[in-house]
């Protein structure tokens, strides 16, 4: 196959060339509300390949973007936690865009767990404004223990599905220590 980026040769949809010239991860914090929100990406640097979640490459593509980012980050974790998804259902093409990410952060500290931060309402927010987002929660239920805890997910942007996240895995008794993310849309708005 070739590279989507050069044309190049290569056994990935992504070649190692262009995911080092092109894919290299800057970490930022953004603090909303009470939780802390680490993203590796500003989403206009990785637009297109998020919006792949919508396609039978996204899975290729986002383990790319996971292992060039996420699991860097938990190579120097060294507190243990579980990593929780938001919302890592299985979308048309038969993967978890949240579980792909969630696997990435797998180490001696971290284990990922799958299916248990799971939305009643299954509106999507792409594109949609503040007010739409408030309008419509995604009404979590988490199905984890009462444990220390990372949440992931792919993009924040307003951060009212990752506050809505934590305040649910809060009630549930769960300690949400941060949540990590791809990219940060904050420029985007």
């Amino acid at each position: 196959m070739r590279c989507l980026a050069c044309l190049n040769l290569s056994w990935q949809v992504i070649c190692q060339r262009c995911q080092s010239e092109l894919l290299r991860p800057s970490i930022r914090r953004r603090r909303i509300g009470s939780l802390d929100v680490y993203s590796f990406y500003a989403y206009s640097e990785i637009e297109k390949l998020l919006l792949s979640k919508y396609s039978f490459m996204g899975s290729a593509l986002l383990k790319i973007l996971a292992n060039n980012s996420l699991a860097f980050f938990a190579k120097e974790f060294t507190i243990k936690a579980s990593v929780i998804g938001v919302d890592d259902r299985l979308n048309s093409f038969g993967y978890a865009h949240t579980a792909i990410l969630a696997h990435s952060l797998k180490s001696r500290y971290l284990r990922p767990k799958y299916f248990k931060l799971i939305a009643q309402n299954r509106v999507r927010y792409a594109g949609k404004s503040l007010d739409f987002r408030r309008r419509n929660p995604k009404n979590f239920r988490y199905y984890g223990k009462s444990e220390d805890i990372i949440l992931v997910d792919d993009v924040v942007t307003t951060g009212t599905t990752l506050q809505e996240a934590k305040e649910c895995c809060q009630r549930a008794g769960a300690n949400v220590l941060f949540a990590l993310v791809l990219a940060d849309a904050k420029d985007h708005l």
